[in-house]
């Protein structure tokens, strides 16, 4: 798009435009983006496509993530109401106190890749 718009040429920039020149292109935009360290910034990773996407930080450190955070992430995502950018009226949700993957999780590492 940069190229043809120095060249002079028409570049139309529409949304579907700017997705179809990502190294992302074609692929589904992420629900959940899980920052480790407990670093409160995005550092432009995905910047464009984690635009809906809910954020968990967690200060556990990434090489010692394991399943146990995963499945801790993922049901404070499944508690979340979903808005895309819209509103929503009073959506309470109850907190519970009670960690309920501590003694089922396998404290063992997510996925691992022996080069």
């Amino acid at each position: 798009m940069v190229d043809k718009a120095r060249r002079g040429e028409h570049v139309e920039v529409t949304e579907d435009s700017v997705n179809a020149h990502l190294y992302t292109a074609g692929l589904p935009e992420p629900d959940l983006l899980i920052r480790t360290s407990g670093e409160m910034r995005i550092s432009n990773f995905l910047l464009w496509q984690i635009a809906y996407a809910e954020l968990y930080v967690t200060d556990t450190l990434w090489p010692d993530f394991r399943r146990a955070d995963l499945l801790r992430a993922v049901l404070d995502y499944q508690k979340r109401d979903r808005r895309f950018g819209g509103l929503s009226g009073d959506s309470s949700a109850s907190s519970s106190e009670q960690d309920p993957i501590a003694e089922a999780a396998d404290d063992s590492v997510i996925a691992a890749s022996q080069v």
